[in-house]
């Protein structure tokens, strides 16, 4: 047969070059329009200093940017990590096409384009406006606040007039509690589920709960459709928590100890008691107890008691021995010991009788009148904080009873009186200059927050010398107790900002402002930073990254994010209404940035002439003035680092966030010893 002729090698090579030329340049042309932008974000992310904007045109000085393959790396690496960290962001739906629509009074129409409703939220302003006739949702919410917190107010001079309460903080007097508790499941009911406890645990309370679990019902999971199974499960699972007392509105109170059994519906599909622990809304890691026994080594006991028992599992109670070898044992007459298995303690509409125990190393958990499971004291939290039992889930609570309680309340008791130290004071507002002013979040009644702080980096040399100042910034409490102890505490160390509203999640952002009015008005200082009360700040490394940063340039510098998007759905949910846009400003993540003091007094002539906009989120808000000022009035300098720690804790830090007291005295002891190291126990 003849041969056909084929398309020579070279002839295809040919095609082929041509067909990735073109694609090459198609390529060019993409990037020569989004390179500006990426010359923006890499600028930012990199820290360079050439004074250059967001929008990429080059400051004044005419210097241009040299990225090296390092710099550009960095880049990489920091977008990459952030897209792992906050991938559900970046996932945020766009903003629909067509206008959504609202409903009210039953009429369904359009909603108006959004005009930004500015202005300064102070109680000034409220009245002026006559209140509430055209004020912004956020608007209303800091009117209401500032109203309930000028009452609050009030409210604490006449309640230190007529009650001991004030005073018996600083004389250890105490406060009288009851010995015990009962509530039945009725009254529980309607406390939302709630058991309130005045005067917190102590080693030996108890807590019995008798309950009926529900039969399982069926739950929509949408995941499991995707994954191309069957979208519904049957569940049945119950929650008990001890839980500490609310901080601030918008904010979940701290859980002590969550424990969870689940009878059906865990992931494993076997019965399951989980433990954990939650602090400023940051879980810790779970105890799984799940029919194996814990290990019995000394390390892992508590007081004496396995973490967790063992119960009849339907994978394993066939695994202990074959026949051949149990007939084989008894044909020798080797002795052979009876092994009683438990089953699960918790059935579908049947009665429990369960003990919370309070031991000298943790709480120990007993159902029927046996141990079942530990849970060993984590640090950070302490029995007298255990001020509320909540009971939530697939259960009926027919009664529960809480005995061997303590008489007298924490907050005014000797242990209290003991922190109250000469030493601890605050130096008076120097009348020169400083570097840089710090302005602590912190809430009412986190006494022990404020005491680890000044036992700690407050000591620093930097803050001991008057070159830097510190200062906690604390709204009003609903309680008037609470209001009058902190009076007494501000008054005491001098170190305490007391803005008279109501506290509220969504007024963080009033906090920052007040923070940005004292370090313009109240002192000289070059630098301002906000960081919040379980941060723990290395004061002269913060120092030395400022100073290598010209000061000739504004300053924003922290942990920042780029190009993130509102959350539409969830918990931490943003309407449009709240914020039209698609994305967010660059902003510096909130517990620890920092703002040259130009910034600052921008920030505050801005809100005293009311063209200030006010947005729930303070971090973001920050990086919206920081965009304007830099946009308006002179070019800023952005400076990021991942050392301004945003979850938790890494090595050679600048701050570290989510640290409770002890950790924070922890980190404070080992950076005196020379050691950037971290605390990670919680």
């Amino acid at each position: 047969m003849k041969k056909l002729k084929t398309e020579p090698p070279v002839a295809r090579r040919f095609r082929l070059s041509h067909f990735l030329l073109v694609i090459g340049l198609l390529y060019l042309v993409f990037i020569s329009f989004k390179f500006p932008r990426f010359l923006g974000i890499a600028t930012t992310l990199s820290g360079d200093e050439s004074n250059i904007g967001l929008d990429g045109t080059v400051g004044v000085d005419g210097e241009g940017v040299d990225f090296s393959k390092a710099s550009l790396a960095s880049v990489y690496k920091d977008t990459f990590h952030r897209k792992l960290e906050d991938n559900q962001h970046l996932e945020a739906p766009l903003m629909p096409k067509t206008e959504p629509l609202e409903e009210v009074n039953n009429v369904t129409g359009p909603i108006k384009p959004i005009q930004h409703k500015y202005g300064r939220i102070t109680g000034k302003v409220s009245i002026q406006q006559n209140h509430t006739n055209d004020f912004s949702i956020l608007e209303r919410m800091a009117d209401e606040a500032w109203t309930l917190g000028s009452k609050a107010w009030e409210e604490v001079d006449k309640f230190g007039l007529n009650e001991t309460t004030e005073s018996s903080m600083l004389e250890g007097k105490p406060e009288s509690c009851p010995s015990w508790i009962s509530t039945e499941g009725k009254e529980l009911l309607e406390g939302d589920g709630i058991m309130f406890l005045p005067c917190g645990l102590a080693a030996g309370s108890s807590i019995t709960i008798i309950g009926t679990p529900h039969h399982a019902h069926v739950e929509y999971v949408p995941q499991l459709l995707k994954l191309g199974g069957d979208p519904t499960v049957l569940v049945s699972q119950f929650m008990v928590e001890l839980q500490g007392l609310k901080s601030v509105d918008g904010e979940d109170p701290p859980k002590i100890l969550h424990l969870n059994p689940r009878l059906k519906g865990d992931w494993s599909k076997r019965p399951v008691i989980e433990h954990n622990t939650c602090y400023r809304m940051q879980w810790g890691t779970a105890q799984r107890c799940d029919g194996l026994p814990s290990s019995s080594d000394d390390e892992m006991l508590v007081d004496g008691n396995l973490r967790c028992d063992k119960w009849l599992r339907s994978d394993i109670e066939d695994s202990k021995e074959t026949k051949t070898s149990s007939w084989f044992k008894r044909f020798i007459g080797r002795e052979q010991k009876p092994e009683v298995t438990w089953p699960f303690p918790f059935v579908e509409g049947r009665l429990f009788i369960l003990t919370l125990r309070a031991g000298v190393d943790g709480y120990h958990i007993n159902v029927g009148g046996r141990h079942l499971t530990s849970f060993a004291y984590r640090p950070g939290f302490t029995l007298e904080d255990a001020t509320g039992l909540a009971v939530k889930g697939d259960v009926d609570i027919h009664s529960t009873y809480a005995t061997s309680l303590p008489t007298s309340h924490p907050s005014f008791s000797p242990h209290r009186v003991l922190e109250m130290s000469e030493k601890w004071k605050s130096q008076p507002l120097p009348k020169k200059s400083v570097y840089l002013f710090i302005g602590v979040l912190s809430a009412t009644n986190h006494f022990a927050e404020r005491m680890a702080v000044r036992k700690t980096w407050m000591q620093s040399s930097a803050v001991k010398s008057s070159n830097v100042v510190v200062r906690f910034f604390v709204a009003l409490n609903p309680r008037n107790e609470v209001n009058a102890v902190l009076k007494k505490e501000a008054a005491y160390f001098g170190d305490i900002v007391i803005l008279p509203f109501m506290d509220r999640y969504e007024l963080v952002v009033l906090k920052t402002i007040a923070i940005c009015e004292f370090g313009a008005v109240n002192l000289t200082a070059s630098y301002v930073m906000k960081c919040d009360d379980d941060t723990f700040v290395r004061v002269e490394t913060v120092i030395k990254q400022i100073e290598g940063i010209s000061s000739k340039k504004s300053l924003y510098m922290g942990n920042l994010n780029l190009l993130h998007r509102p959350l539409r759905h969830g918990k931490w949910a943003v309407t449009y209404l709240e914020w039209p846009e698609e994305v967010y400003p660059p902003y510096a993540n909130g517990p620890g940035y920092i703002i040259s003091i130009d910034i600052a007094k921008y920030i505050v002539a801005q809100h005293e002439s009311r063209s200030l906009r006010i947005f729930k989120m303070e971090d973001v808000s920050m990086g919206m003035w920081v965009e304007q000022f830099n946009s308006t009035v002179a070019i800023v300098q952005y400076s990021h680092s991942w050392k301004f720690c945003q979850y938790g804790c890494m090595e050679d830090y600048f701050t570290a966030h989510y640290q409770s007291p002890r950790q924070i005295i922890c980190l404070w002891d080992k950076l005196t010893q020379g050691q950037a190291h971290c605390c990670n126990f919680r």
